[in-house]
């Protein structure tokens, strides 16, 4: 059987893209997915299809540590037996490239966003401009490569000719909880605490919610959100918890009533984005608030699912939220049309896709 090794600059433990994406590819190959270890992460969860490795990094953040495992990266891949590369974003392209290049083996270039239009990246010219310098280099050298979107598959084909295919990060459909009428009037955010998921203008909109707001996750912007939440006084109803275990979480968005997908209009990927929570939202036949962007407008186009805004005034957040928990009729709609959404955009239908895409470059 055919070997592929994957790699991934951030935590094996939470990246549900990955094991999707692995489990499915171990039925045709032999897959080996790498990713970075630091002294804080927790311990790593063994998957029974497919290898997992985790290098071993001093750094945990930061410009060192994309240095170091860059570097790390490259010899552990230097002699290891395999029949394709598979980079996941640019944070790892470089090792990949010229790995795969020595080795004379087929490589992918997996790009889960716009990286060099991220807002870490956009609002820091000397950091942009070394990334758009590998990108520049690289993304031309990987002909072969897959992305989360059509709004991010033009850009890569205006910029550097490259034709990839979309392969959307989609929930496996399964069951979708309770019915509307059984839920508690919880508002859910799952995912990352970092810049520029609109967590600004969501703390300041709970002064004017009457539910309870639970927010999942860890990232950079941590220490600025119990501030802003001091700030506005809303202790008694936003409550912020640890990451858990996806399949725990899943059990808890399938309860919640609201979900909410803020993302600021900072950079190309943000504008372009399509979030693993907006998915996660339909799958579990939450509605939700999200922006009037592209990716968004088009599957709301299909199904409404949510309620979209234009943009990230806490009373347009708050204003949005309202309406679904206030009127009962809108929110029934928009319910049941999440259970509908989720017959077409669910991980079954997008991992042929996948197999299909990795048959042509191997089998």
């Amino acid at each position: 059987m055919k070997r592929i090794y994957l790699a991934v600059y951030n935590d094996l433990t939470f990246d549900q893209r990955m094991k999707r994406i692995c489990t499915t590819l171990s039925l045709h190959l032999d897959v080996v997915l790498v990713g970075k270890e630091t002294k804080h992460m927790p311990p790593l969860i063994p998957e029974l299809n497919y290898t997992q490795y985790r290098i071993r990094c001093r750094f945990s953040n930061g410009k060192r540590s994309y240095i170091e495992f860059n570097i790390r990266l490259f010899f552990f891949l230097l002699f290891k037996r395999m029949d394709a590369l598979c980079a996941i974003d640019l944070d790892t392209i470089l090792p990949c490239y010229f790995i795969s290049k020595w080795r004379n083996i087929p490589r992918v270039y997996d790009a889960h966003e716009l990286f060099t239009e991220m807002k870490e990246v956009v609002t820091r010219p000397l950091v942009r401009k070394i990334w758009r310098a590998v990108e520049r280099y690289c993304v031309p050298r990987f002909p072969n490569g897959y992305t989360v979107s059509d709004s991010i598959v033009s850009e890569f084909l205006r910029r550097y000719g490259v034709n990839y295919t979309v392969i959307r990060n989609l929930p496996l459909e399964q069951n979708n909880g309770g019915p509307a009428a059984s839920r508690n009037k919880l508002i859910i955010y799952q995912g990352a605490i970092n810049e520029a998921r609109g967590l600004e203008a969501l703390i300041p909109a709970m002064k004017q919610v009457d539910a309870e707001l639970h927010i999942y996750g860890r990232g950079n912007f941590e220490q600025m959100l119990i501030l802003l939440i001091n700030r506005y006084k809303v202790k008694d109803k936003v409550h912020v918890h640890a990451p858990v275990n996806p399949t725990v979480l899943k059990t808890i968005t399938d309860h919640a009533y609201i979900g909410i997908n803020l993302v600021e209009n900072t950079g190309l990927n943000q504008f372009y984005s399509l979030a693993n929570k907006f998915f996660d939202y339909m799958h579990s036949g939450v509605p939700q608030v999200t922006m009037r962007y592209p990716e968004y407008q088009a599957v709301n186009a299909n199904f409404e699912i949510a309620v979209l805004i234009d943009d990230l005034d806490p009373n347009r957040v708050a204003e949005a939220i309202n309406s679904l928990l206030n009127n009962p009729a809108l929110y029934t709609r928009l319910h049941k049309n999440c259970l509908d959404a989720k017959k077409f955009y669910n991980w079954q239908q997008e991992e042929r896709k996948l197999i299909d895409f990795y048959n042509k470059l191997l089998l």
